[in-house]
This record gives structure tokens, C-alpha cells and sequence, in this order.
């Protein structure tokens, strides 16, 4: 946890170099848009405009939530074992879709409620499933931590490994429900505000949801300034452990996407934490869900996908590569004003 006090801004120099390089190719300034930006941000993380992010990857971390118990979800909880067997495995959605783009994928035990026959699934448990929100804290102070730190260490151990891209996610079942809390509490806006149907809930569901929400931030008080406290009342294992592998990217200057609601609540405790965390995050898509567009603009952060995506497991996340793997070959490989007849843009005051 000393790592968060020595996180320091990105470098601004690249950041500038980097706008230069995209201000010398023969196109209209800034017609490339938010793609431009997440460029030069890229540039300030690795502290170059020679922007490389050949080695991806995607980091999916799994938990388990006692909130269930409160019929909150469609399916039980023993999906979720299920589904981070099939992820380590390389045979879920997450993938396939990976596989297109030259993904890796790794998925982490974070604190799923059994042990998992797996091999390829990395163990690094903090707890076997969460307690209940809805009664009480959802882990210990030390669960809380060594969730935290695991986060931190895979991004230390992917750094020296040549990885120059993580994208996070998450396979939980009833992790929406954590994040709605935790964005209720960040946000300042009540559960009916930022709760959704998550994989997919009856109206009756969505009520009993909202109620779990509303209890879980009654009985147990959060604060949002309280980052810590705060994964450790509402949140989940998977969730502090995202909230890790951001901080983990801005200390070992690695860039971290976001993927849904559930990465952009753990993007958003990482900002608070560290406000510094932004600056090496790039957001991916803006979730179906309705407090994904509201964590994204708490971290200062916009998506360039909106088209409803909601099927976690980092898809989205990985559905920004091929963007930025389009705008990297505009910004190296196009002609420029010095070398053609083009007369060059200027900026308008």
C-alpha cells in the first residue's frame, strides 16, 4: 500500500510532443478526436511520443458477493467459479474477442467463494466470497488490503514483462450491486439514481436490488473520502483488486483501460486515492448501466464507445484496442504537411 504515496503525475513533455506529432499529419487539428487525446496520454505514461502498445493485456479479476442471497442476480453464484474456469481456460466471450486483436487474457481468483480445479486460473484469494453488504461490511480491513496489493502486484509483474497495455475486468456474480453502492456513495445520488438491472432483472428484481443497495449504505455508513473503508463496507474482492491494478498502473507507468460500471467504480476509489491515478486511464466504453457515464466523469474521464455494451468480462475494455491500434497507424504512418503541397491547419482562436 506505500506504492499509492509515491504515484506522480504523467510526464506533461511527452504529452506535448505527442500533440505536436499529431498536429504535423495532413488532416484537419483534432479531426481524430478523443482517439487523439488517449494517444498523448498514452505518450505522457510511457514518457515518449514513439506511442508502442504492441504487448496487451487483459486482466480479469473474479470474486464472489454474499449480496446474492438477497436475489439480486438471475443466476446463482456458482456461475461465477464457472465462468472464470471457462476465462482461464480461453474459452469464454472475453476470449474470442481478445484473440482478434492480440490480447492476452489472464484471469485472477481475487475471492471467489471456492477453490477452482484449474490450473491457469492464478490463485491470489483474499477471501472466499464477500458477506453480505446488505447486514454488514463485506470484508475485513485485511482482506480489504491483501485485495488491494494483489492489484498492485500483477501490474508490477506485467511491467518488466513488456506489457505496455492493461485492460481490466471482472467476473463477479452480483458485482453490480457493489458498484451501484459504491456509486451511490461517490456520486452523492441515491440507489434508484445509479442501480440497473445488471445481467438482467425482473422489475421485482430491480426493486429488491435498490432496496439491497439502500440497506448496505444504511447499516454500514460508508464515506467516500475513505477509499479502503469504503471497498471494505460495499465492495467486493474482485472490485479492490481493479482498484489495485490501477494504482499499480499509474505506479509502474503502465496504461490501464476501463472496461463497465463495475471497473469505473473501482477506477473512481483508485482517484480517490490518488487523484494522479486519471492521468493513466483510459476509458473504453460508457456502460448500459446507469451510474457508468457518472464514475467516468468522477474520474474526469470520457468513453469513446456508446453503444450499450453490458457484457463485462473486459469485452468492452478490449473493444477500445482496435481504436487505438487505428489511431496509432494514422499518427505513425500517414503523410505530413512537410512532405506534401498541403497547406498546414492552423488553430483557431
Amino acid at each position: 500500500m506505500d506504492r499509492i504515496k509515491h504515484i506522480v503525475p504523467a510526464d506533461r513533455s511527452a504529452y506535448t510532443a505527442a500533440k505536436q506529432r499529431w498536429d504535423s499529419v495532413a488532416k484537419p487539428l483534432g479531426s481524430f478526436g478523443m482517439l487523439e487525446e488517449m494517444v498523448q496520454k498514452i505518450a505522457a505514461v510511457q514518457g515518449t511520443p514513439d506511442v508502442d502498445i504492441s504487448e496487451r493485456t487483459a486482466v480479469i479479476m473474479c470474486g464472489d458477493h454474499g449480496v446474492v442471497c438477497e436475489r439480486v442476480t438471475q443466476c446463482g453464484q456458482e456461475v461465477t467459479a464457472e465462468c472464470a474456469k471457462a476465462i482461464a481456460e480461453g474459452r469464454s466471450n472475453v476470449n474470442a474477442i481478445a484473440d482478434a486483436f492480440g490480447i492476452k487474457v489472464m484471469a485472477v481468483d481475487a475471492g471467489i467463494a471456492r477453490d477452482v480445479d484449474c490450473e491457469k486460473l492464478i490463485r491470489r484469494k483474499a477471501v472466499y466470497g464477500t458477506h453480505n453488504i446488505a447486514v454488514g461490511s463485506a470484508m475485513t480491513a485485511a482482506e480489504t488490503e491483501s485485495a488491494i496489493v494483489t492489484g498492485i502486484d500483477i501490474a508490477g509483474e506485467l511491467a518488466p514483462k513488456g506489457t505496455k497495455l492493461i485492460i481490466t475486468g471482472e467476473m463477479g456474480i452480483g458485482n453490480t450491486t457493489s458498484a451501484a453502492a459504491i456509486a451511490s456513495v461517490l456520486l452523492g445520488l441515491p440507489p434508484e439514481r445509479v442501480t440497473g438491472r445488471g445481467a438482467g432483472l425482473s422489475t421485482d428484481g430491480l426493486q429488491r436490488k435498490i432496496s439491497a443497495v439502500r440497506r448496505a449504505i444504511e447499516v454500514n455508513q460508508p464515506s467516500a473520502d475513505k477509499p479502503t473503508e469504503l471497498l471494505q463496507k460495499i465492495g467486493g474482492a474482485e472490485i479492490a483488486a481493479m482498484t489495485g491494478l490501477f494504482l499499480g498502473g499509474a505506479y509502474y507507468r503502465v496504461p490501464v483501460v476501463i472496461d463497465g460500471v463495475i471497473s469505473a467504480a473501482a477506477a473512481a476509489i483508485a482517484c480517490t486515492f490518488e487523484p494522479a491515478c486519471a492521468e493513466y486511464m483510459l476509458a473504453s466504453h460508457c456502460s448500459g448501466e446507469p451510474a457508468g457515464e457518472g464514475l467516468l466523469a468522477y474520474c474526469g474521464l470520457r468513453a469513446p464507445i456508446n453503444a450499450g455494451l453490458r457484457l463485462g468480462e473486459g469485452t468492452g475494455g478490449v473493444m477500445l484496442v482496435p481504436l487505438l491500434d487505428g489511431a496509432l497507424a494514422l499518427y505513425n504512418n500517414s503523410h505530413r504537411f512537410d512532405e506534401t503541397n498541403i497547406e498546414r491547419y492552423v488553430e483557431l482562436k
